[in-house]
């Protein structure tokens, strides 16, 4: 999957090159949480930047049940901030990770964390012996 250029917004910045690996492998889609398509990825980093002027945010993820956004931010390029987009600014934080690893790693547990969950909830099925 081909990521959102971003240093046509932030010059010399670089996505990690854990984030690009994903990418590269397509590994993008975890239920809950997707790395953005470079058009996707770009549109939010417009808006983010109207939306929140005093940070300079570099979104590449976002949560389908909610507005948190996972970027990075130029003042923190190792970290991931966890913004809820579409708020008042002062009250974005969400969260932070110390590296895009341990943020892959969160995403990655809660999904088999609600798939455990979800196969729990399934009826019991008897198993049919064959004679």
């Amino acid at each position: 999957m081909e990521l959102f250029n971003i240093s046509t917004v932030f010059s010399g910045f670089e996505y990690p090159y854990q984030l690009k690996k994903v990418a590269d492998l397509n590994l993008v889609d975890f239920d809950y949480w997707f790395i953005m398509d470079a058009k996707l990825a770009e549109a939010y980093t417009h808006g983010m930047r109207d939306r929140f002027p005093a940070r300079h945010l570099a979104p590449f993820a976002k949560r389908c049940d909610c507005d948190d956004v996972a970027c990075l931010e130029m003042e923190k390029p190792r970290k991931v901030e966890i913004i809820h987009d579409f708020c008042t600014p002062g009250w974005e934080q969400r969260g932070e990770y110390d590296s895009f690893w341990d943020w892959f790693m969160e995403a990655i547990e809660e999904m088999i964390s609600e798939t455990d969950i979800a196969e729990n909830e399934l009826p019991e099925v008897e198993e049919e012996t064959i004679e």
